[in-house]
Parts: C-alpha cells; structure tokens; sequence
C-alpha cells in the first residue's frame, strides 16, 4: 500500500478551514434559542424533590477545552422559583457564550417543573446548556425526597 503526499490549493485549503470553522461554531448559533421537550417527549414530572436552594457545578467540552459554570437554583413545590448561573469561561470566546446563556435562562426555566427542564440553546448559547444539564442532575439528586 502506497501513501500520496495531497496537496491543496489555497481556495481549497481556505474553504477546509472554513468549514472547519463553521463546524466549531455550529453549536453557538443564535438560531432556536429555546429550551424544548426531550426527544421522547414531556418528562417525568413524578418525582418529589425538598424545597430550598441548592448549587452544584457543571462541566462541558467547547472547541477550547473543558468548561464550567456553578448553578444556584430555588425549588419551591418541584418549581423553579429561582436561578442563577456563574460563568466560568477560560478564554473570551467561552465568557462571550456564558454570559449570554446567564442572560436568557431565567425565561427559560423559571415557573416550570424542575423535571420538565430540556435546556438545549439560550440565547445563541448551546454548548453551555450542557454544563447546565448535568449541574442540574446533581441538583436533582440532592433535593429528591426519599
């Protein structure tokens, strides 16, 4: 088996580095910025969880590396009554899409059921939603009656 060196020329390699780009920035889109329904439809909402306030921390992969952000959240009767996110970002672009993400989620979670929260993109913001979901999870699991 023989290997070919390739070469590009510069529109192609500019075009590969473009689309290279796009692929990185795809999951910051501002399109759809709406917190939506998991793909099996509404959740459980069955679960009784222990009012107060709980916080936990939440980590996802960006195109720099892993990320984090801390999750304060108020539960009143399985509502969320209460939320704030604190930014983590380790370079501006990363603090650039958290701070949007901290700007939109109040709309998107409080008054609804802590078990129907499907956070997928706020406010141009989808990488963050991740480390949201799974701050969320530990929360979850500390305030679940039983």
């Amino acid at each position: 088996m023989t290997s070919r060196a390739r070469s590009f020329s510069a529109p192609a390699s500019a075009a590969a580095a473009s689309f290279a780009l796009l692929g990185t920035l795809a999951g910051c889109s501002a399109a759809g910025d709406a917190a939506a329904e998991g793909p099996a439809g509404p959740a459980d909402t069955s679960a009784e969880y222990t009012d107060g306030e709980y916080s936990a921390s939440g980590a996802y992969q960006s195109p720099n590396g892993t990320e984090s952000v801390i999750v304060q959240l108020t539960l009143e009767g399985d509502i969320v009554t209460a939320v704030a996110v604190t930014p983590g970002g380790s370079n501006s672009t990363t603090q650039y899409y958290q701070d949007q993400f901290v700007g939109g989620i109040e709309a998107e979670v409080v008054g609804k059921d802590i078990d129907e929260l499907q956070v997928t993109r706020v406010a141009g913001s989808s990488l963050t939603s991740g480390g949201f979901l799974e701050a969320l999870e530990a929360i979850k699991a500390d305030a679940l009656v039983g």
